[in-house]
């Protein structure tokens, strides 16, 4: 198992019915265990914004979550106004429907809009693959890349299925060494962890940090 594995892990809260206290244990816990950033609806970026002050940890921000299906400008909006609020990062949905279509002029221009509001903070690109047939993943990989997005992202969390290693490995292969693969959906515990970073994964998504490291640290 690997000793480093907070640093690579976006310590997320994404329910729809969390409160305030919910996001105070959230920063408190990425404080004490060094997770890399937290990860939250863009609503919510001001308040662990604040909470995360004195630690300076990175706060990034759902946009045109959980769906994709927002405008081009709606997600533009969302990503401008995330970082305001002092985002440091950004996870936007991709147009799905427009990558099932092979619309690729479509897609890039809807990520090349968040990616320019985004003020050159990492952008990761929601694929959801679980929704997507593998060719679908290459070009959604390809094109994220073309877009100038910094990672390619696994799930949401919310649709029928997650991160599989295969996935991983897959987004991996074609993205090359120098970009990121963030893991997400259905990481629950360190063995599951470890082998989306041993497939390619330099970034993991998930709501049971503390629950690996705690895990990893008996």
């Amino acid at each position: 198992m690997r000793t480093d594995l907070a640093r690579l892990i976006d310590h997320t809260l994404l329910k729809p019915d969390a409160i305030r206290a919910d996001f105070e244990r959230l920063c408190q816990e990425a404080a004490r265990h060094g997770f890399a950033a937290v990860c939250v609806n863009s609503a919510h970026v001001a308040l662990c914004t604040a909470l995360l002050r004195d630690c300076q940890l990175p706060v990034a921000a759902t946009v045109g979550f959980p769906l994709g299906a927002s405008s081009t400008a709606a997600k533009s909006t969302e990503a401008a106004q995330a970082i305001a609020d002092g985002a440091s990062e950004i996870d936007v949905v991709c147009s799905i429907g427009a990558l099932k279509d092979g619309l690729r002029e479509a897609f890039v221009a809807d990520l090349r809009a968040v990616v320019g509001a985004a003020e050159g903070a990492t952008v990761k690109v929601i694929l959801e693959t679980c929704l997507l047939g593998d060719d679908d993943k290459r070009r959604g990989a390809e094109w994220s890349r073309e877009a100038g997005a910094g990672f390619v992202k696994t799930s949401s969390g919310f649709a029928p299925g997650g991160a599989t290693v295969e996935d991983v490995r897959l987004l991996r292969s074609v993205v090359g060494p120098d970009f990121g693969v963030k893991a997400s959906g259905g990481i629950r515990d360190a063995a599951a962890a470890d082998q989306m970073i041993a497939a390619g994964a330099n970034r993991l998504g998930t709501s049971a940090g503390v629950a690996i490291v705690t895990e990893l640290s008996k």
